[in-house]
């Protein structure tokens, strides 16, 4: 799989190098990705040109799902929780270089209750800087309200067709 960005080095062949609208005849509409994703595949399944077909997501919509509340313990134990990982690897790193006869191990624990001090304070100062108007951590997804599967117009009838009968074969099996 290929993800571009506009601003990424890699291009994949034939796609234009700016954000531009899809461009295709709608050949399958679905409620969920999973289900798009599932009618793409049975096209590459049955040896159908799947580099002419385009998933549009319509309707978009942010949704953030709050996964708990915050408090000051879960914020400086995340953070100093974080800040040792981080000190573990720098002092690892500078364990391994920093003495010719082998591992010297005091790096190892200076970059770890660094790590854990630093990550404990920038934890802090980033959730006191909230002022409690945000005491929760929660997650964030772009989701679509249908997806539309296009296809160019030389093979959009082709494309219809196939989806049709995965349809049927779907129905039938409920």
């Amino acid at each position: 799989m290929i993800v571009t960005t506009p601003f990424s080095g890699r291009q994949a062949p034939g796609l234009p190098r700016l954000p531009t609208p899809p461009s295709g005849w709608p050949i399958g509409s679905y409620d969920t990705y999973e289900e798009a994703q599932r009618a793409v595949d049975y096209l590459a399944d049955n040896d159908f040109a799947v580099q002419d077909v385009t998933i549009v997501g319509v309707d978009l919509m942010l949704v953030e799902r709050v996964i708990g509340r915050l408090s000051w313990g879960k914020v400086l134990g995340t953070g100093a929780l974080s800040g040792a990982w981080f000190g573990l690897f720098v002092g690892l790193l500078l364990g391994m270089f920093a003495s010719p006869e082998g591992m010297s191990y005091s790096p190892v624990l200076v970059g770890l209750i660094a790590g854990v001090f630093f990550g404990a304070v920038f934890a802090a100062l980033s959730y006191a800087s909230t002022r409690g108007r945000r005491d929760f951590s929660s997650s964030s997804q772009l989701v679509a309200g249908r997806y539309d599967v296009l296809c160019q117009p030389r093979n959009a009838e082709e494309g219809r067709n196939l989806l049709a009968k995965l349809a049927m074969g779907s129905a039938g099996a409920s």
